[in-house]
Parts: C-alpha cells; sequence; structure tokens
C-alpha cells in the first residue's frame, strides 16, 4: 500500500510537470488580440480580446510571409520574418507562432535555442544542413530538401546552413505564442559578461575576446 501511494503521488507529480511546460489552453473558440497603442504597457500572457462581434475573417488571415525578408542586412545571409501574437493577432491565446527563415546561398541561422517551444521546419526551397544538439552533447543533423521537415526539441541548441546552389526557405512553427529566442553568439558575448569569464570559458585571449564582443555585440 506505502509503494502503491509513493507511486500515485509520483504520478500526480509528473502529470502536473508536463502540465505545466506548455502554454495554457484556451477557454474560448478565439480571442483575436485588440491591438494596443504605444501608451498600453501590460504586463501579462496574450493580448485583451477584440469583441466577438468586431471579429472578421481577416483577422484569422496573415500575408505578412509572402515575401523574403531583408538579406541585405544580414552578416550571415539569414534573414528570419517572425510570426507571433505581435504581427498576427489571430494566434491571441492558441499557442502557437510561426517564422519565415530565408538564406542566400551559404547563410547560415547562428547555433540558437527557444526556451519554449518545439519547432518544426519545413524546407520551402533549398537544400539545408540541420541539426541540434542535445543535452548530451550529441549532434543530431543532414542535410534536408525541399519538402522535408525536421524537428528541433525543446530548448535544444539548433541551426541551419544553406548547402545548396541557391537562394533556401524554410518555414518554421512553434507549440508556444512566445517561443523565445538565445543566439549562441550574440547571447555569450553581446550580453555584457565580464572577458575574464569568456577567455578562460573558451581558451581565448582578451584581445580575441574583445574582437568578438565588437563584433556580436549591441550596435550604436
Amino acid at each position: 500500500m506505502e509503494s502503491l501511494k509513493y507511486q500515485t503521488v509520483a504520478a500526480v507529480i509528473l502529470v502536473l510537470m508536463i502540465a505545466a511546460v506548455a502554454d495554457p489552453d484556451p477557454m474560448k473558440d478565439f480571442c483575436v488580440g485588440l491591438k494596443l497603442n504605444n501608451t498600453h504597457k501590460l504586463n501579462l500572457n496574450g493580448l485583451p480580446c477584440k469583441d466577438p462581434s468586431e471579429v472578421t475573417v481577416d483577422d484569422f488571415v496573415y500575408e505578412g510571409l509572402r515575401k523574403a525578408g531583408n538579406l541585405s542586412a544580414s552578416s550571415t545571409g539569414f534573414a528570419g520574418t517572425s510570426v507571433s501574437v505581435v504581427q498576427f493577432p489571430g494566434l491571441n491565446t492558441l499557442g502557437m507562432s510561426a517564422v519565415r527563415a530565408d538564406f542566400e546561398k551559404g547563410g547560415l541561422n547562428v547555433p540558437h535555442l527557444h526556451p519554449r517551444a518545439t519547432e518544426i521546419g519545413y524546407v520551402v526551397d533549398g537544400s539545408l544542413y540541420c541539426g541540434f544538439i542535445t543535452s548530451e552533447n550529441k549532434l543530431y543533423a543532414k542535410v534536408i530538401h525541399k519538402g522535408d521537415l525536421m524537428v528541433f526539441p525543446r530548448g535544444l541548441v539548433h541551426f541551419q546552413m544553406n548547402v545548396g546552389h541557391g537562394p533556401a526557405v524554410i518555414v518554421g512553427t512553434f507549440n508556444s505564442e512566445n517561443p523565445g529566442l538565445l543566439k549562441l553568439p550574440s547571447t555569450l558575448f553581446g550580453s555584457g559578461i565580464e572577458d575574464h569569464l569568456l577567455q578562460k570559458a573558451f581558451q581565448l585571449s582578451k584581445k580575441q575576446v574583445r574582437s568578438l564582443k565588437a563584433k556580436l555585440g549591441p550596435k550604436g
């Protein structure tokens, strides 16, 4: 009986832990986000709901991914166009978001992670070397092509690089309205971490650390 009691408690804890890692379930069919002006600064999860009587089909359609991102402004040949509740209020409370990623030939989406979401990437065009690294430091990577899907588990470092002969496009979807994004190069060398720590961690000279900070830190 005592063993069964502990098993029951463990099962309840496990269920609660699983429930806690996902976006909360919506309480209505939809809650189109009410766009706020600059005078509103609300600290809450999600946006207030638009009056249902004012909702139209256009609130559930987003056309912003038709155009490629601005590659001319990228130092790595990559441009990401995010689609969250900010750009697409119809996503509000539905626990989803998306991104369009454009790559020039040889373009790279640097190693990064999404702390709050699993991502599924669909290759619209081109061939990309994609992969992720587990918490045991094991790499899962391969070249995927037009029409292929790859999943990047929540919170794991992952990357994509265009290895084809021309431009490439991948569309990613997330199981969170706000997946978060940490790009390792700028997170580590552009966040203000002390030089000495970075020198020891990466076995770099003081000059090398300062050079990386100058390249990857905030501009202007």
